[in-house]
């Protein structure tokens, strides 16, 4: 509890980093720069560059989050088949312009040596390190994020654009200073533009090395038709570039060995193709430790593809996990890997993993199938459901006790609770949620006792489910199947992989599914994906979402929604921390009355295991909505003693 005290008092700081107008960090090092045991020796062999030549002018110089470590070592973990790329997004691929600091209570410079912040929030500036490289060995420049900005233009390749780089006004537009700055400028104030960038979206700017990239682009290579003609998947350039180029947060991004990055390891094999997934130490990587150490430590990490999660509690139990939560790091799980923690030699951190729910039930309110489309639509029929679902007996039988019941809200632990928002709709009642449901016209049943839609057909929702995070979905989900069966509802489960489920719902091609909520805590700020429809993250109304980001797109919303969207450019408008607060707190109060989402439990945080030897690691480790955590200090985990416990 004292750990979760801390997260607080760090949560409640750390969001008027938008207001600063510059920020740089030093780069004192140690007379010498010092390299990795197997780099030294390729530099011997004639095969690398010298450590002086491969680092940036400028490395970043990392504060250890204990001590300074040692070389050695494979960092060992397992991933799910399908869509578990996310395993390796958030341990390696979050390296953005800039970073959360490891507690996140501020924003820091990352890639960018240096970053300017207009006082108006309109100009953002970053100088880029001079010398830096791709893991090929290839320069990193300004120019890497102009080819990005081109793609970000393109409508053949980015017909729907990331709301990170959208105004009303259209994209943001950006400009080349010199080699190593590069400016981002707004028509109007965007005082959560930094915190995005920190954030896992942030990515896209810096992933799209152009000299590896351009060969599938056909603006840029005349020849490219003979590349499409010798990649199957492919039928035109564009879905060879999107091939090549995927987005960080989908496996097309980890299919693809042979992209450039700039994270502290890249992949040896793709996402998919073994049964083993291996990234290798970056020999460019562009971060150092006080004592002039090229990061990261640890040689190379793995990701064993298993079947579920059973497969990856015993791998732990046999010591065979070195750092992991995903998938393991829940309640359920909890008393097994207590009983094995001395035969694994693995021990516990706590991770504040606290999203606005945990399990929430998304309504499709841009449903193609019409009747269907007004219901959900319908406020009391959200009310229904809600008060139809036993939210405490589906905390103590799949949670054991260690949720919290309520609706989709910010946390306990949030400066911005408010228990009015927590507690909406969430009472037990069958006999009321009956009654609303026969105020909508829901009052017919057919013989088997299930509700008739107005088109005199049953009336039946197919809920999407993917057994994911180890938050136990499907059994959430079959017990709320049951509890709308008691009110005459038909809610259908048809389980799916997540890769699977994200293709459907992203598309809007889906009735409902159940997933989690960003915005518990103060990433409700720039991630409040569950209180105005927005981002790529949940999808309870993708084409309102679209017009949003571009009203040239999508479905105009009705009215109470538009509000939202407008409450919202309150927050991102203006870089005052007391009138971000203000216009936020006037958002989840209105999305509330409006139970946009039905949220049902909401977590407490969650628990990961790391080996006994394992270092510099955050403990408490936060991680909310897109906070990706812990990629960008990952470099500098190692293992006392230079390897693996035996």
């Amino acid at each position: 509890m004292s750990k979760q005290r801390n997260l607080k008092s760090v949560l409640i700081g750390g969001v008027a980093m938008a207001s600063l107008t510059m920020l740089h960090m030093g780069t004192a090092l140690a007379a010498d720069f010092k390299e990795a045991p197997q780099l030294a020796d390729k530099v011997k062999a004639g095969q690398l560059p010298s450590v002086e030549e491969r680092l940036p002018k400028s490395p970043l110089v990392m504060e250890p989050i204990t001590s300074v470590g040692e070389y050695g070592g494979t960092l060992r973990r397992a991933i799910l088949g399908g869509g578990d790329q996310h395993n390796i997004v958030r341990l390696i691929g979050s390296e953005n312009l800039v970073r959360w600091s490891p507690n996140w209570s501020s924003i820091e410079p990352n890639i960018a040596e240096s970053f300017e912040v207009s006082d108006d929030a309109t100009t953002f500036t970053f100088k880029l390190r001079e010398g830096m490289k791709w893991s090929d060995g290839e320069p990193f420049t300004a120019d890497d994020i102009m080819f990005w900005y081109e793609v970000l233009l393109d409508e053949r390749l980015t017909p729907s654009k990331h709301p990170n780089f959208v105004e009303t006004a259209g994209p943001v537009q950006v400009k080349k200073i010199d080699d190593t700055t590069v400016e981002f400028k707004f028509e109007e104030p965007n005082g959560l533009f930094l915190q995005n960038m920190a954030y896992g979206f942030g990515y896209y700017v810096v992933n799209f090395p152009k000299h590896y990239l351009a060969q599938f682009h056909i603006d840029h290579n005349p020849d490219v038709q003979k590349l499409v003609d010798a990649e199957p998947a492919a039928a035109d350039w564009v879905q060879l570039f999107n091939l090549k180029a995927g987005p960080m947060h989908t496996p097309i991004f980890w299919q693809n060995a042979d992209r450039p990055t700039l994270h502290p390891w890249h992949l040896k094999n793709g996402y998919g193709a073994t049964e083993r997934v291996v990234a290798e130490r970056n020999p460019y990587f562009w971060k150092v430790d006080p004592d002039g150490q090229q990061l990261p430590y640890i040689d190379q990490i793995t990701w064993d593809q298993v079947e579920d999660v059973e497969a990856i509690l015993l791998k732990a139990f046999n010591g065979e996990i070195d750092y992991m939560a995903r998938h393991i790091g829940r309640p359920v799980n909890l008393a097994a890997l207590t009983d094995n923690k001395d035969r694994g030699k693995y021990d516990f951190y706590q991770v504040g993993d606290i999203p606005g729910s945990q399990t929430a039930l998304m309504f499709n309110l841009n449903n193609a199938d019409p009747v269907k489309n007004e219901i959900v639509n319908n406020l009391d029929f959200r009310k229904a459901v809600s008060h139809a679902v036993d939210r405490e007996a589906i905390n103590d039988i799949v949670y054991l006790g260690a949720g919290n019941p309520v609706q989709t809200a910010p946390h306990p632990l949030s400066p911005f609770y408010n228990e009015e928002w927590a507690k909406h709709s969430t009472s037990y009642d069958p006999e009321k949620a009956g009654a609303l449901l026969d105020s909508i016209g829901l009052d017919k049943k057919d013989e088997d006792g299930f509700r008739l839609g107005p088109d005199g057909e049953r009336f039946t929702i197919v809920f999407l489910v993917a057994d994911v995070f180890g938050w136990q979905y499907p059994d959430v989900m079959e017990l709320v199947a049951g509890y709308a069966k008691d009110v005459g509802l038909d809610f259908q489960v048809r389980a799916s992989d997540r890769s699977r489920l994200f293709e459907i719902v992203s598309s809007g091609e889906h009735d409902a599914y159940l997933w989690n909520c960003p915005g518990g805590l103060v990433d409700a700020y720039a991630n409040p994906d569950c209180y105005v429809p927005r981002g790529q993250a949940v999808f309870w109304a993708p084409k309102w979402a679209a017009w949003g980001a571009d009203p040239s797109t999508g479905t105009e919303p009705p009215e109470e929604i538009k509000e939202l969207f407008e409450i919202y450019r309150g927050v991102t408008s203006t870089a005052d921390p007391a009138k971000q607060e203000e216009a936020l707190v006037k958002l989840i109060d209105s999305a509330s009355k409006q139970l946009l989402t039905v949220g049902l439990i909401q977590s407490n945080g969650a628990f990961g295991i790391a080996r006994n030897n394992l270092r510099n690691h955050v403990d408490p480790m936060p991680i909310a909505g897109q906070l990706w955590t812990p990629a960008p200090y990952t470099s500098q985990f190692y293992f006392e003693g230079g390897d693996n416990l035996p």
